[in-house]
């Protein structure tokens, strides 16, 4: 049996888009780990990344950008209001218990049947990683990120790459 991650990672591979090969193969390769957990843990996953609608994918990303924004590190640079943090909770737990009983009840009855309750953990964290792709994705974001070459040290960042020939 093909292990539905290599399906991600063909598809993936045949995108036209550069951007979204490399995004989606960080991606896989930061949850390479978790696909160890077993194939109805990889079916779990794929299920739920699959019947999340484009809006769901929003609310999360709005979820955990939210959830990050009260790490100690960070409050300081922006803070969600309880009301507005309570309310994506509360959206947030419908839309898993939706995906868990109904969208993908099937895969969820096996996975925790075979596999036990660290497949929810681990299929929801894949769920939650490909829903940051999407602030990464994002062009503002992308030239966010960009700024940092306007102070690198290109000279000593050279030092660590082969020459070409």
């Amino acid at each position: 049996m093909v292990n539905p991650l290599y399906k991600i990672i063909i598809k993936s591979c045949e995108a036209k888009n550069m951007k979204f090969k490399i995004s989606t193969l960080l991606i896989i390769c930061m949850v390479s780990a978790n696909s160890f957990a077993g194939p109805f843990t990889d079916k779990l996953s794929i299920c739920l990344v699959n019947k999340t609608t484009d809006s769901d994918k929003e609310l999360l990303i709005n979820w955990i950008y939210a959830a990050m924004s009260t790490h100690p590190s960070v409050q300081k640079l922006n803070k969600i209001p309880p009301v507005v943090a309570d309310k994506l909770n509360k959206k947030t737990a419908k839309l898993f218990i939706d995906l868990l009983t109904d969208r993908c009840k099937p895969e969820a009855k096996q996975a925790v049947k075979y596999e036990k309750d660290i497949a929810i953990k681990t299929s929801f964290g894949v769920l939650g990683k490909v829903a940051m792709q999407g602030i990464m994705s994002s062009p503002n974001v992308n030239k966010y990120l960009s700024g940092l070459g306007k102070y690198s040290d290109k000279e000593k960042l050279k030092s660590i790459f082969p020459e070409k020939k």
